[in-house]
C-alpha cells in the first residue's frame, strides 16, 4: 500500500518593508514540521513547483486566499510525494535445535 507525505509552498504578495512597492515571498512548509523561506531559490510560483516535481513532489490542489485581495495575496499549492519506506532490517532465522550450540539446551 502507498503512503504518501504532504508539503504545503505558500505565495504571499505583501508590501515591501524597506521602499515601496510590492514583493512576492515563498514559503515552504515540509512535512517534518520545518518552515523555510524559499524565496532565494526563484521568482516565480512556477520555478518553485518544478523545483518540488524535481524532488518528486506532485501537486494535488491550489488554493487562494479571498479575504485578503487589495493589501496582500495568498496562494496555497498542496503537494504530496510518496513515502519511501525505510529499508527492511534482514530478519534472523529461526534455526531451531539444529542450529543450537553443543552442550545447551
Amino acid at each position: 500500500m502507498l503512503t504518501w507525505e504532504y508539503a504545503l509552498l505558500v505565495r504571499r504578495r505583501q508590501p515591501r518593508l524597506d521602499e515601496s512597492g510590492w514583493e512576492l515571498v515563498y514559503t515552504w512548509y515540509g512535512p517534518d514540521g520545518a518552515v523555510l523561506d524559499v524565496s532565494p531559490y526563484g521568482d516565480t510560483a512556477l520555478s518553485h513547483l518544478n523545483r518540488a516535481g524535481a524532488q518528486g513532489w506532485e501537486l494535488v490542489s491550489v488554493t487562494e486566499d479571498a479575504n485578503m485581495q487589495g493589501s496582500a495575496e495568498l496562494h496555497r499549492y498542496h503537494l504530496k510525494r510518496v513515502l519511501r519506506a525505510a529499508t527492511p532490517r534482514p530478519r534472523l532465522r529461526n534455526l531451531g535445535r539444529a542450529g543450537r550450540r553443543a552442550g545447551t539446551g
